[in-house]
């Protein structure tokens, strides 16, 4: 991580990730790029759907493979490039036929690491290869939820799933979450954890730089007047005044089940994620 001198307030708490030790390019490729709007929380209407997004910097779209449907095509990371739409870095990827496409990286790949998408791949990371063809215990990401779908899980800076064990045309995947799922072991999934595994350790350290990313400003129920939110209005300094943690819009949180009884991906579940201990 990179750490600054205090020459400012926010400067003091802030710090950063060190790319100038892993990024080996400073610009993407033009034919792998394009420029995109941001939907910033609104929905096709053009109304607030998530609050607290909006603005932020211009950002340059890059096309990242999650398909990976060229198989048994070997393939060379030609150069480690950042993202601003993802937490991890990405690889420009040239394949042995001249096409080049953009991949998520695993964190212990450089520039010139060979890869290859085949079910006869090695266990090495970054290659790809069926859930059936990975041993018990290794660490996956870029999973599929169904065959040739595309990747879906464990895509996020620092993060991997486990294999646990193979059974009934099944694998049983242990999520970054502590969630234990059965996914089909025809899906495809590669070898390794996420780079970038130090990126939950930034500080942002001042409003301004969460205004860059596009983080708008949150405001404290308790602040608002009574006609704005539940727990608004009142002399002074207010409690919620209410048994329940509601939002704004009067719905209950905080201890209701929020997941539908009859989901269809209920069947896929052996173990919930373990429930995070609240400090009293």
């Amino acid at each position: 991580m990179k750490k600054y001198k205090p020459t400012t307030k926010s400067r003091r708490q802030a710090s950063n990730v060190e790319y100038r030790g892993v990024l080996t390019a400073s610009k993407p490729d033009k034919s792998l790029t394009s420029g995109f709007r941001r939907k910033v929380g609104r929905n096709s209407q053009g109304r607030i759907t998530v609050r607290h997004k909006g603005s932020g910097h211009k950002r340059l779209y890059r096309r990242v493979d999650f398909k990976y449907d060229k198989i048994d095509i070997p393939a060379k990371i030609k150069s480690v490039e950042y993202d601003p739409n993802r937490s991890a870095f990405i690889g420009l990827a040239v394949y042995k036929d001249g096409e080049k496409r953009y991949v998520l990286l695993p964190k212990s790949v450089k520039p010139g690491n060979p890869f290859l998408v085949s079910p006869k791949a090695e266990i090495s990371a970054g290659n790809r290869l069926p859930l059936k063809n990975i041993p018990v215990g290794t660490f996956v990401y870029n999973i599929e939820l169904k065959p040739g779908g595309g990747a879906k899980i464990a895509r996020g800076a620092g993060v991997f799933a486990q294999v646990v064990a193979n059974a009934d045309g099944y694998t049983n995947l242990k999520m970054p979450s502590s969630e234990v799922r059965k996914v089909k072991e025809e899906c495809y999934a590669s070898i390794g954890t996420v780079s970038n595994e130090e990126h939950h350790l930034e500080n942002y350290g001042k409003a301004g730089r969460s205004r860059w990313k596009g983080i708008r400003p949150t405001v404290r129920g308790t602040a608002m007047n009574p006609v704005d939110h539940p727990y608004g209005g009142g002399e002074g300094r207010q409690g919620r005044g209410i048994k329940r943690p509601k939002t704004m819009w009067g719905k209950v949180t905080g201890g209701r089940k929020t997941r539908h009884p009859k989901k269809y991906s209920n069947i896929f579940i052996l173990s919930r994620r373990a429930k995070k201990s609240r400090k009293k």
